[in-house]
């Protein structure tokens, strides 16, 4: 039976949607996401970014940022100048999530108004 136990448990965690969800599947990433990818610029520095997500708080994006850079979605880069400027772009992988996240946002324009609402 510790077998069975096993060998759920190790699928469970090998699960790509899960390991999807764990590392993108917060409140602010896929939205962070969207903005970088559909801003029409390729690098957006952290002000613009915050601009479309006013209700994000700058600890949060500061945080969210962080991790999408850890998680090899984002870029960014530190330009040595008084004060500090930093921009931030979608790297290779990065880029290649915005057709899955298009057709999410495809299926939240079409379906939200069928799914029950706070």
């Amino acid at each position: 039976m510790k077998t069975i136990s096993k060998e759920i448990d190790s699928r469970y965690s090998a699960c790509p949607i899960r390991q999807v969800i764990t590392r993108i599947g917060d409140k602010w990433s896929m939205l962070a996401l969207y903005i970088l990818g559909k801003a029409g610029k390729e690098k957006m520095r952290y002000s613009e970014i915050h601009s479309y997500m006013l209700d994000c708080s700058q600890k949060m994006l500061s945080q969210t940022l962080k991790n999408l850079e850890k998680n090899k979605l984002v870029n960014r880069k530190v330009y040595p100048e008084v004060p500090p400027r930093v921009e931030y772009g979608l790297t290779e992988l990065g880029r290649s999530f915005l057709g899955p996240l298009d057709a999410l946002f495809d299926w939240g324009t079409k379906n939200m108004d069928k799914m029950a609402k706070d």
